[in-house]
């Protein structure tokens, strides 16, 4: 499966979290995923708040468009990114890796 899929409400990415890290940032990929390192820790849904407004300040989308799939407990995850294309969340993903 690809990392960035195309998903009927916009694109589907699978991600490989890294919490506790002393940014948040994506560091690449890691196979078949996009590994992104998050400062938050992964308690009471705070990793997963701090991807969403991550992917969303990064791609200039509302927060509500960002939506985790499945994973949400576990560092394997798929996001839905709700009205992006494919190539623009490639793009401005790994813009500054």
């Amino acid at each position: 499966m690809p990392c960035f899929a195309r998903h009927e409400d916009g694109t589907a990415v699978s991600v490989r979290v890294v919490p506790r890290a002393p940014k948040t940032a994506v560091q690449g990929l890691l196979g078949d995923a996009l590994k992104v390192r998050l400062a938050a820790p992964p308690v009471e849904g705070a990793a997963n708040r701090e991807l969403q407004a991550f992917f969303a300040d990064a791609l200039g989308i509302g927060r509500n468009r960002v939506q985790i799939l499945a994973g949400a407990t576990g560092r394997n995850k798929r996001v839905l990114l709700a009205g992006v294309a494919p190539e623009a969340a490639r793009q401005a993903l790994l813009r500054s890796v």
